[in-house]
C-alpha cells in the first residue's frame, strides 16, 4: 500500500508557504502560519481528521491577513490533492455534524474532481479576536480549487463565532477522514461509474 503523503510548497511575492501531510497519520500536526487563531483551526483538522499536518507559512501580513490565508488553503488543496493518489478504493463521499455547545454544523464532501464550494455560515461578528471571518471562505476555496473536490458547509445554529468556526473545521476534519478512507470490497476499482475522478 503506498503512503499517502505529500509535501507542497508555494512562494510568491506575497507569502511562502510549506505544507507536509500524510493522510493515513495520527492527527499530529506542527504549525506555524504566524496566525495563531488559523493554527487552532488547522489543529483540528488533524486531529479530527487524524492527519498529519505541517504548515509553515510567511507572508504580507502587514497588509493583513488574507493572503497568507488564502495561499494555506491553495497548497493545502494540492497536497491533498497529491496525497490522494488515484482514488481507487475510496469512500469518496464524507460527511459529519459536529456540536459545540449552542453551534452545530455540517461538512459534506465528494472528492469528484470537479472543484465548487457551497459556503453557508453566518458569523454573528466580523471578527474573532483579530481574525477577519471572511478569510475562512477564502480559506476553503482555495482548498477546494486546488483539491478539486466538492464542498458543502453549513452552519445550522450557533451564536457563538468561535464555536460556529470550530464546529466547521471539526466537521471538515472527519468529513475527509471517512471520504479518504478505503473500502476493502472496492480493491483497485473508482469509486465512479465513470472510471475516472
Amino acid at each position: 500500500m503506498a503512503a499517502r503523503t505529500a509535501s507542497i510548497e508555494r512562494n510568491t511575492r506575497e507569502t511562502q508557504i510549506r505544507v507536509e501531510i500524510n493522510l493515513d497519520g495520527t492527527g499530529e500536526a506542527r504549525l506555524a502560519s504566524g496566525i495563531a487563531f488559523l493554527d487552532h483551526m488547522l489543529d483540528q483538522i488533524a486531529r479530527h481528521g487524524l492527519i498529519d499536518l505541517v504548515v509553515e507559512a510567511k507572508g504580507d501580513r502587514e497588509i493583513d491577513d488574507h493572503h497568507t490565508v488564502e495561499d494555506i488553503g491553495i497548497t493545502l488543496g494540492q497536497a491533498f490533492d497529491k496525497a490522494l493518489g488515484d482514488k481507487k478504493g475510496l469512500v469518496r463521499y464524507g460527511h459529519s455534524y459536529v456540536p459545540l455547545d449552542e453551534a452545530l454544523s455540517r461538512v459534506v464532501i465528494d472528492l469528484s474532481g470537479r472543484p465548487d464550494l457551497e459556503y453557508f455560515v453566518d458569523f454573528p461578528r466580523a471578527r474573532i479576536g483579530e481574525f477577519d471571518v471572511d478569510l475562512f471562505r477564502e480559506f476553503f476555496q482555495g482548498f477546494v480549487n486546488h483539491a478539486k473536490v466538492t464542498l458543502h458547509i453549513d452552519n445550522l445554529r450557533g451564536r457563538n463565532a468561535h464555536h460556529i468556526v470550530e464546529t466547521v473545521f471539526k466537521a471538515f476534519g472527519r468529513a475527509l477522514r471517512v471520504a479518504t478512507s478505503r473500502d476493502e470490497r472496492l480493491g483497485d476499482v473508482m469509486p465512479s461509474t465513470k472510471g475516472s475522478l
